[in-house]
Formats: C-alpha cells, structure tokens, sequence
C-alpha cells in the first residue's frame, strides 16, 4: 500500500477521508457534551475560553487535562504539570504502539505522526475495528470531527458549564461510555475471542480497585498494567494472522 500526496493519490483517498468522518460524527458528539465538565474544570483553574480550546485542541486527554488542570490550579511549576500529564497519558504509548502495525509497512513516517496526534481511547477502537490496513486518510476524517468537537465543547463547558445544574453536567458524562459501548459491541459481536477480552477486561478492572496495593496505583498505571496483561496473554493464546498468511492458508 502506497501513500501518495500527489492530487491522484489525494483522490484515491478521498473515499477514506469520508469514511473516517462520518464515523468520527457519533464520536465528535460525543467529545462534545463530555468536554462539558472539562471546560468547568478549566475555569476552575483560571483558563479563560481559548486557552481551555486550545489546551483540548492540542491535548486531546481527558485525564491528561484533567490532571494538568489540577495542578494548573494548585499552582505547580511547569515541570510538575509536563511530568503530571505525561504519567497521566502514559497509557496512550501503547496504544499508539498497537497501532503502528494497522498501517502498512511502507506507510511514510509523516502520516504515523500525524496520526499519533490524536490517539484517544475511542478514536483507537475505531482504527482497530477496521478490517485490513489503516488508511491514514480514514484517521485525518475521524480527527477533523473529534478534535474539534472536543475542543469547542471544552470552550463552551468554560463559558457555560457552571450555569448548568450539577446533575446534568454528571448526564453529559455518560455519554462517552455509550459512545465507547458502541464502539466495542460491534467487533465483541463478530468475534467470540474479542468478546471474551472485552468482558474479562471489565471484570479485572473492577476488581483491581479493590485488590491490595494495586487499588492504590493511578487510574492510569493500573490501564497500562491491564493492558499489558490482557494482551500478551491474548497474543500468545490467540495470535492473528497477518494478511500474507491469510493469503497463505
């Protein structure tokens, strides 16, 4: 698979960018009533409605933000913000990792990293809810939704969030874990094994906030650690095939 910038590679991909974009809308609505209670966490903090979109617009974390705004707040040195916010993201190096081999191997550098740009936990389901290789163009579609809308719904949560009652900002929440319900449900359909992982993965994850010393770990730390444990586990007990021993077989 080629990656052409040229205007007849640009309009091999147009389909893809299309395809990523309407697939991006469920998620965009989404980012944008859930960016509701981060835009109140930035006023909080002191940010003013830009500053709040463009911290969302080049940050792309929730829990990132919300911990950089935390210590915003608390008046921590820029050094104690970076290394907050990286600890807090960290979990997204190995999603990225996981990523990097939807994408064919002669995929130019330049589109792995401007795809990297925007991994989040749905925009990642999305990807890998795709049948063969990764268009990058499918992923620019997807982001040229979400980041916005994300982006726009924390301005907007700066503006007006703390008008709204507390109950319906908590309402607003939920909407990221239906959005990223209908992301898993699909692929756990199709496949007995994904359906498995999914299901185990909750059950570990509600037990380890009650397990001795692991329940004291970041909400992070213990994503990363799950994360690895699930999937070196499922790679070994279930590998994939890649599409050259497809064609094998």
């Amino acid at each position: 698979m080629s990656i052409s910038f040229s205007a007849e590679g640009a309009r091999s991909h147009t389909p893809a960018l299309v395809r990523g974009m309407r697939d991006g809308v469920p998620i965009g609505l989404g980012y944008l009533a859930v960016a509701f209670s981060l835009g109140i966490a930035a006023r909080n903090a002191g940010l003013n409605a830009f500053q709040g979109f463009l911290v969302s617009l080049l940050n792309n974390a929730s829990a990132g933000e919300y911990a950089g705004f935390t210590t915003i707040a608390a008046d921590a040195s820029y050094l104690e913000i970076a290394v907050v916010t990286l600890i807090a993201n960290a979990r997204y190096l190995l999603m990225s990792c996981s990523l990097s081999q939807k994408f064919a191997p002669g995929t130019p550098m330049r589109h792995r990293l401007l795809v990297g740009y925007d991994v989040t936990d749905e925009l990642f389901g999305l990807a890998i809810s795709c049948d063969g290789w990764l268009d990058p163009y499918y992923m620019y579609g997807a982001i040229l939704v979400a980041a916005p809308s994300w982006a726009v719904g924390t301005a907007l949560g700066v503006v007006v969030g703390n008008l709204l009652p507390a109950r319906v900002v908590s309402a607003l929440s939920v909407a990221l874990y239906g959005m990223f319900l209908a992301i898993i449900i699909p692929p756990a359909r199709k496949n007995k094994v994904v359906a498995v992982l999914v299901a185990l993965s909750f059950a570990l994850s509600f037990v380890c906030n009650y397990l001795p010393g692991i329940a004291s770990l970041s909400d992070g730390t213990r994503t990363i650690l799950l994360t690895v444990l699930i999937s070196c586990g499922a790679a070994v007990l279930f590998p994939v095939p890649t599409q050259a021993e497809e064609a094998e077989q």
